[in-house]
C-alpha cells in the first residue's frame, strides 16, 4: 500500500485541499481557505502545515490572517451564506481563549444552518506536560478541555487523540458540512502534540473527493395531503425563508406564486426570494414585518412555510396568524423544522418540493379579489416605505432616511449586511431587495459584531459585488478589528457607521417593558445622581476607524451621505462613512407583537403600564397544536 509520511496537521491540509461539493452537476471547492490566529496550541502544527502548503503548493489552501477568533468564524459563515452553503472556509485557533473565542461564532453558524469548519488546538493528548498554559483542569474529568464548550453549539464534534482517528473525524466532518439538513458548525479538536506527530497515511486518503449535495424529494403521501390542503384554502399565504435562497428556488417560487396567485411574505433569511416590486411580494413578516404581510397573515387560513425555522420574530411570537382554524404546510430539508407549527411536513429540498407542489396545484388559483387585495396592501406598504425614506428630521437624520439613501444608491446586485441592533428590524421592513443575494442580515443569533467580519466573508465569496455593511455604534464597538484585515487584503467593503450614542434597539424595547431606556445610552456617570445619565461620551468612532487604516468619510445630512457614497464607489480598499442619527425616531410600525416578559410586580408606573400591555398582547398568542 502506497503511503505519504506527514504530520497530522499536514494531513489535515492535504485532505481539505482535495474536498469538493457538487450540486446539479456543478462542482465547487468545499474548503476554499483557512483563517487562523496562532498560539502554542496550533503554530507548530497547523501553522507549520499551512506555511508548507503556501511555499510548495501556492493557492492550494490560502491562509488568511484575522484579528479576533470570533470574527474569523463570522467571516467564514458569511462566506458560506453567500455561496449557498456549497463552499466554506476553515478556522484554526490555539487552545484556551483562542478556542473559546470561536464558540460564539460556532453558535451563530449552527443556529443559521450554515457550514463552517473549526479546527481549535487542544491540550496534550499524552498529558506529559499537564497543565500546560491556558489549560482548564477539571477535577474528576481529566479528558475535558475548554473545547468541550463546542459540543452544544456544533452539529458535529470530534477530538483526534491519535493519528488513526483522523480518518473518521474528517470524513464525518465533510459529511455534515455538505448535508443541508444537518449542516452548521463542525468542530474537530486537535491536541497540539498530535498535530505535530508524523504518520504513514494511505495515499487514497488524499484523493480528490466530491461530496454530492442531494435534492431530496418529499414523500408522495405528504405531498398529496399538502396539495389537498392548499386547494381548500381561500386565503393562503407563502412564507419564504432562507431555504428558498440556499436551494436556488427563487424562480420556481415566483412561477408558483404567479400561477396560483398566492402572495409571498419573507423572513429575514428569505428576503429577496421575490423582487420587492413583484405584484405578489407582500414584504417582511412578523415582529419586524410590513403591515401588508402581517395583515394577510392575520387572515390566512393556510400558510405554506418554505425553508423557514419559524423563529419568534417571523411568527411575532406565534401571534401573527390570527385565524383560529389556520393550517400549515412546512417545506424544509430538515425534518426538525418541517414538523413545527403542527403542519403537514414536506421534508425535501425547497426547489424540488415547490416544483412538485406547483404540479399538484395546476389549474387552481385564488380568486381575483384576494390576489388584488395582496397587491393593493403591498402597494400601500411601499408608499409607507417611500415616506420613511424621505423623512426630513432635524437636527439629526432618521435611520430610515439613511437606509433609504443607501438603498437608492445601490445597484440590484449590491449586498447589504447587518446583524444586530435596531438596524436589522428596520432593514427587514424597509430595504427594497431586487436580487436573491442582495440582502444578508444575520438574524438567527443576531450577533453584535458580525457586521464587518460578515462583510469581509461576503466580499471574499463574491468579489464581483459591492458590499455595504450597515452597523450601529454599539455593534461596531463590539467588533471592528476586521477593518484591519480588510486593509491588509485590500478588500473593498463600504461600512456605513450609524452613531446614535447607545443601544437604540434595546432602548426602544426598554420602553415597551417599562424600563425607560435604562442602561442603553452611552453617557458618563453623573456626579449629581450617581447614575449613568450624564453627558454623552466624547467618543469619536470615525477617528477610531481611521486609526485602523480605513478611508473615513463623514456625513451630517442625507445629502452628505449620498455624496460620500459616490466618493466611496471609486475607492479600492475599505471605506467607513460615519453619520449620526436620532435614536428616538422609529421606523414605521409593523402592527405586530413580540413576547418579552414584563415584571409582574413593580413600583414603577411605567412598568405597571407595560405589564398591562403585555397581558393584552399574550391574548393573541397561540401554541398551534
Amino acid at each position: 500500500m502506497s503511503t505519504r509520511r506527514l504530520t497530522v496537521a499536514q494531513a489535515v491540509v492535504a485532505f481539505l485541499v482535495a474536498q469538493h461539493s457538487e450540486r446539479d452537476g456543478t462542482e465547487h471547492r468545499l474548503i476554499e481557505g483557512c483563517f487562523g490566529i496562532f498560539g502554542h496550541g496550533n503554530l507548530a502544527g497547523l501553522g507549520q502545515a499551512l506555511l508548507e502548503a503556501e511555499l510548495y503548493e501556492p493557492g492550494s489552501l490560502t491562509y488568511h490572517q484575522a484579528r479576533n477568533e470570533q470574527a474569523m468564524v463570522h467571516a467564514a459563515t458569511a462566506f458560506a451564506k453567500m455561496r449557498n452553503r456549497l463552499s466554506t472556509l476553515a478556522c484554526t485557533s490555539s487552545i484556551g481563549p483562542g478556542a473559546t473565542n470561536m464558540v460564539t461564532g460556532a453558535a451563530l453558524a449552527t443556529i443559521n444552518r450554515l457550514p463552517v469548519l473549526l479546527l481549535p488546538g487542544d491540550t496534550f493528548a499524552t498529558r506529559v506536560a499537564d497543565p500546560v498554559l491556558q489549560q482548564l483542569e477539571r477535577f474528576g474529568a481529566r479528558d475535558v478541555s475548554v473545547n468541550d464548550a463546542f459540543r452544544p453549539v456544533s452539529r458535529f464534534f470530534d477530538r483526534v487523540m491519535r493519528p488513526e482517528q483522523l480518518f473518521d473525524a474528517l470524513l464525518g466532518a465533510m459529511r455534515v458540512l455538505t448535508d443541508p439538513s444537518e449542516t452548521g458548525a463542525v468542530t474537530v479538536c486537535l491536541p497540539q502534540d498530535v498535530q505535530a506527530e508524523a504518520y504513514d497515511w494511505p495515499v487514497e486518503f488524499f484523493d480528490r473527493r466530491v461530496w454530492h449535495v442531494a435534492r431530496p424529494a418529499p414523500d408522495a403521501d405528504a405531498l398529496a395531503r399538502a396539495v389537498t390542503l392548499v386547494r381548500s384554502a381561500k386565503r393562503p399565504l407563502i412564507v419564504a425563508g432562507g431555504g428558498v435562497i440556499y436551494s436556488e428556488a427563487t424562480d420556481v417560487l415566483r412561477m408558483l406564486a404567479e400561477s396560483t396567485g398566492i402572495p409571498v411574505a419573507e423572513t429575514q433569511a428569505g428576503k429577496g426570494s421575490l423582487s420587492y416590486d413583484h405584484p405578489l411580494a407582500v414584504g417582511a413578516i412578523g415582529a419586524t414585518g410590513a403591515t401588508s404581510a402581517n395583515a394577510l397573515a392575520r387572515e390566512a387560513d393556510v400558510v405554506v412555510g418554505v425553508g423557514t425555522r419559524w423563529g419568534d420574530f417571523t411568527t411575532a411570537s406565534r401571534s401573527v396568524f390570527g385565524d383560529p382554524s389556520v393550517r400549515f404546510v412546512n417545506i424544509n430539508v430538515a425534518s426538525f423544522d418541517a414538523a413545527k407549527m403542527s403542519g403537514v411536513a414536506l421534508v425535501g429540498d425547497a426547489r424540488v418540493t415547490l416544483v412538485a407542489l406547483a404540479k399538484g396545484l395546476e389549474g387552481w388559483s385564488v380568486d381575483a379579489q384576494y390576489r388584488a387585495r395582496a397587491t393593493e396592501l403591498a402597494r400601500d406598504w411601499d408608499e409607507i416605505v417611500s415616506r420613511a425614506y424621505a423623512l426630513e428630521h432635524q437636527p439629526l437624520p432618521a435611520q430610515s432616511a439613511v437606509i433609504g439613501a443607501v438603498n437608492e444608491f445601490c445597484d440590484p446586485t449590491d449586498v447589504v449586511i447587518c446583524a444586530a441592533g435596531s438596524m436589522p428590524g428596520d432593514l427587514h421592513k424597509l430595504w427594497r431587495t431586487r436580487d436573491p443575494k442582495g440582502y444578508h442580515v444575520e438574524y438567527g443569533y443576531s450577533c453584535m459584531g458580525y457586521e464587518i467580519a460578515g462583510g469581509l466573508g461576503a466580499k471574499m465569496a463574491m468579489p464581483e459585488r459591492e458590499i455595504y455593511v450597515m452597523v450601529g455604534d454599539g455593534s461596531y464597538l463590539m467588533m471592528s478589528q476586521e477593518l484591519v484585515t480588510l486593509v491588509q487584503e485590500q478588500i473593498k467593503v463600504v461600512v456605513i457607521l450609524v452613531e446614535n450614542h447607545g443601544f437604540a434597539s434595546i432602548g426602544s424595547l426598554s420602553e415597551t417593558v417599562g424600563v425607560d431606556r435604562f442602561g442603553t445610552s452611552y453617557r458618563e456617570r453623573s456626579p449629581a445622581s450617581g447614575r449613568l445619565d450624564g453627558v454623552y461620551l466624547p467618543v469619536d468612532l470615525a477617528k477610531n476607524a481611521e486609526s485602523l487604516g480605513a478611508r473615513v468619510l463623514r456625513a451630517t445630512t442625507i445629502e452628505d451621505l449620498r455624496a460620500c457614497l459616490r466618493l466611496a464607489k471609486s475607492e479600492r480598499g475599505p471605506v467607513v462613512i460615519h453619520i449620526e442619527t436620532d435614536p428616538l425616531v422609529a421606523a414605521p410600525d409593523s402592527e405586530s407583537w413580540w413576547d418579552v416578559p414584563v415584571a409582574e410586580a413593580s413600583r414603577l408606573e411605567a412598568t405597571v403600564r407595560a405589564r398591562a400591555g403585555y397581558v393584552e398582547g399574550k391574548k393573541g398568542q397561540r401554541r398551534f397544536l
